[in-house]
C-alpha cells in the first residue's frame, strides 16, 4: 500500500511538473528599474515575482517600457523593449536561456533610414513557426507621411515590421499596418494555419480603444478592422490562450487598473475583469508560456 501511494504521489508530481506556466512580462513606472515578471497557473490570477531581472542600459533615456518576450524553437527567450519615449530610431534587445541570466543589451536601429522618425514604441515579438522566423512589429510616427484625424502630427502612428531568424541579420523595415488611423500597441495572434488576428489600440482621437483585424499571414495584410470592444483610454493589449478561449488583458490607464475580456472568436467579447487579479503597478507587457522548471528557477 505504501509503495502504491508513493507511486501515485510521484506520478502526480511529474504530471504537475510537466505543465506549462503563464508568464507576463512587465515594468513599473517610471520605467528605469527594468524587466519585471509575473506568473499564473490559470491565466487569470497573477503573482508578481517582485524583483527586476534586467536593468536598461541603452537608448536615449535608458528606460525599459513595453517589454515583449518570445521563445524560439531552441528554447532561447528573446526580449525587446521601448528604450525612449522619443528620438530613438530603434529599440532594445537581449536574450536569455532562463529569464535570469541575460546577454549584453543591444540597440536595434530599425528606423534609422527615416531621419524624421519621432519615436519607436512598443516593439512586439512573434515567432512565426510557419516561416521559421521572428516577426517584430512596432509603432512609429513619421510626420506628414499619412492622413490623420484631430491628433497632432507627431502623434500619428503606423505599424512597421522587420523579420529575423537569428537576431543578427534583419530584413529591411517595411510598413506593416496602415488602417487609415493612428495605431499603436499591436499584438499578432495565431489561431490556426493561415488564420491570424491583430489586436491593437486605435490611438486616434476620440477613439483611444482596442480593436482587432484579420489576416492569413503573420506579416499581413490585416483587414476588416472591428468596432472597439473596450472603452476609451485603454491600451497595451496582451493575449493568452486559456482553454478554448482567448483572454485579452489591457491597461485601463484612466482608471489606473488592468481589465480583461474573454473571446472565443474575436467577434464577441465578454468582460471578465472581476475574475482576474493583476498586481498593482503592472504595466504593458506580453503573456507567454514557459516550462514549470523555468518558474522554479525564477522563484529560487
Amino acid at each position: 500500500m505504501n509503495r502504491l501511494l508513493c507511486s501515485i504521489i510521484t506520478l502526480l508530481f511529474l504530471t504537475s511538473c510537466s505543465k506549462d506556466v503563464y508568464m507576463f512580462s512587465s515594468f513599473h513606472e517610471p520605467a528605469n528599474e527594468g524587466l519585471r515578471l509575473m506568473y499564473s497557473y490559470d491565466g487569470y490570477k497573477w503573482t508578481d515575482l517582485n524583483r527586476t531581472f534586467l536593468k536598461p542600459e541603452i537608448g536615449n533615456q535608458k528606460v525599459m517600457r513595453d517589454p515583449s518576450v518570445a521563445q524560439g524553437k531552441d528554447g532561447t527567450f528573446h526580449l525587446v523593449w521601448t528604450s525612449s519615449w522619443k528620438d530613438d530610431k530603434g529599440f532594445g534587445y537581449a536574450s536569455s536561456k532562463d529569464l535570469i541570466h541575460w546577454s549584453a543589451e543591444r540597440f536595434l536601429p530599425v528606423m534609422e533610414h527615416e531621419p524624421t522618425t519621432v519615436n519607436v514604441w512598443a516593439p512586439e515579438l512573434f515567432y512565426d513557426d510557419e516561416a521559421d522566423q521572428f516577426v517584430i512589429i512596432w509603432a512609429s510616427t513619421i510626420p506628414n507621411r499619412f492622413e490623420r484625424g484631430i491628433e497632432e502630427e507627431k502623434n500619428n502612428h503606423r505599424m512597421y515590421y522587420t523579420t529575423t531568424k537569428d537576431f543578427n541579420t534583419f530584413t529591411p523595415t517595411q510598413l506593416f499596418f496602415d488602417p487609415q488611423f493612428s495605431v499603436i500597441d499591436a499584438v499578432i495572434v495565431k489561431r490556426k494555419h493561415a488564420d491570424y488576428v491583430l489586436v491593437m489600440k486605435d490611438n486616434s482621437r476620440p477613439e483611444r480603444n482596442i480593436k482587432v483585424a484579420f489576416g492569413d499571414k503573420a506579416t499581413g495584410p490585416f483587414t476588416n478592422v472591428s468596432t472597439p470592444f473596450t472603452k476609451q483610454f485603454t491600451e497595451g493589449p496582451s493575449v493568452a490562450k486559456v482553454g478554448d478561449d482567448w483572454l485579452i488583458y489591457f491597461d485601463s490607464y484612466q482608471d489606473k487598473k488592468y481589465g480583461a475580456v474573454k473571446t472565443h472568436d474575436f467577434k464577441t467579447f465578454t468582460d471578465v475583469s472581476d475574475q482576474t487579479a493583476v498586481p498593482e503597478g503592472h504595466k504593458h507587457g506580453t503573456i507567454f508560456k514557459v516550462k514549470k522548471k523555468v518558474l522554479t528557477g525564477l522563484l529560487h
